[in-house]
């Protein structure tokens, strides 16, 4: 099975540390998972765009860029019929991984795998996104 990854180091899922987050991070993170799937499913690139942690703002310097980069590379998470949150670890202060399980618009079941960091005004952006298919959305 190929994995997509954004053009940034994405942590393996697998080798991720086992303490978990604080609940208000876990609710911060998936807000902003949620927000952004919110957007791009209401075809606002740049509120979508607004998610993205400057790391990934570097490697698309524009909406246009980015959203282009969703389109052509994450069409499960660019039109999901149906998303819900997995599981959810913490691998540093203000650092967060969070699985999300898409059904996407082919209706296959994928795997979003997001990092996420806590940026100097408190609020967590989007480090990085890693998405496979899946045989099931069992977590």
């Amino acid at each position: 099975m190929r994995a997509a990854f954004f053009a940034f180091a994405v942590i393996p899922f697998l080798f991720m540390s086992p303490a978990l987050a604080g609940d208000a991070e876990i609710k911060a993170g998936q807000a902003v998972i949620d927000g952004q799937l919110k957007a791009l499913l209401a075809d606002d690139g740049a509120k979508a765009y607004s998610f993205a942690a400057p790391n990934v703002k570097q490697v698309f310097p524009t909406v246009d860029a980015f959203m282009n980069m969703v389109t052509n590379g994450y069409p499960p998470v660019r039109k999901p019929q149906s998303y819900a949150f997995g599981k959810v670890e913490q691998t540093g202060p203000g650092s967060i991984i969070q699985q999300v399980l898409i059904v996407g618009p082919d209706g296959k079941d994928y795997e979003a795998v997001y990092t996420l960091q806590q940026q100097p005004d408190g609020t967590f952006q989007i480090t990085g996104c890693s998405l496979r298919a899946s045989n099931s959305l069992s977590t």
